[in-house]
């Protein structure tokens, strides 16, 4: 039962986003081992993903 239901948070996370900084970390870690930066901060990551978001939006009013 515990099981089932880590399975459902961590669907549930990785569809909301809230796993988002978490799987960046570890795709750094596996593609970019040997780059001289660092990873972003969790608040660098945050306001870069916002910004793609919601970059070039376009509204009628």
């Amino acid at each position: 039962m515990l099981a089932k239901f880590k399975a459902f948070w961590r669907g549930v996370r990785q569809l909301s986003g809230d796993d988002a900084y978490e799987r960046y970390l570890q795709h750094y870690a596996e593609h970019h081992q040997t780059d001289a930066d660092a990873p972003l901060s969790k608040a660098d990551f945050f306001r870069k993903w916002q910004d793609g978001l919601w970059q070039g939006v376009r509204r009628c009013c």
